[in-house]
């Protein structure tokens, strides 16, 4: 079994002890992004520009991987306003195209960062995508 740790050069760093995403055989998961620059800060109060921040900060990890954003399957959307649902969909639509990832979509009382959004992901590789198996340890993430 094939399992890596996917650390993407552009983008935020994580904000805690976890991997930002997971290459798991042919399958990468995405832990919940942020509206975060690479410097950790907010990008901005409005839900337009974190739901488009966090979209690109899933694709670095993707693309970092090998993937984008046309391999996901599923996604999980945290919003701490469901007033903000019809915009959040706005940007989506534009990020994703049909067949859509499957997605659930959740209101929390607060985020990390007291972001308005944040949003996890599953993607599956190609049949035909080959990946290495990574034995070093964690090194340039939250956990050095």
């Amino acid at each position: 079994m094939v399992r890596k740790q996917i650390r993407p050069e552009t983008g935020p760093k994580s904000v805690g002890p976890y991997s930002m995403g997971l290459l798991i055989d042919n399958t990468v998961y995405v832990s919940g992004q942020l509206p975060i620059d690479a410097t950790s800060n907010l990008v901005a109060e409005d839900i337009v520009k974190q739901t488009i921040q966090t979209i690109e900060n899933m694709e670095h990890i993707l693309e970092a991987s090998g993937l984008s954003l046309s391999d996901v399957v599923k996604t999980t959307v945290y919003l701490t306003d469901f007033e903000d649902f019809d915009k959040m969909n706005q940007m989506y639509a534009i990020y994703f195209s049909y067949p859509y990832p499957a997605r659930s979509c959740i209101e929390v009382s607060r985020l990390p960062k007291n972001a308005k959004i944040s949003i996890d992901c599953v993607a599956i590789a190609r049949e035909d995508m080959e990946f290495e198996e990574e034995d070093e340890a964690c090194e340039g993430c939250c956990c050095d």
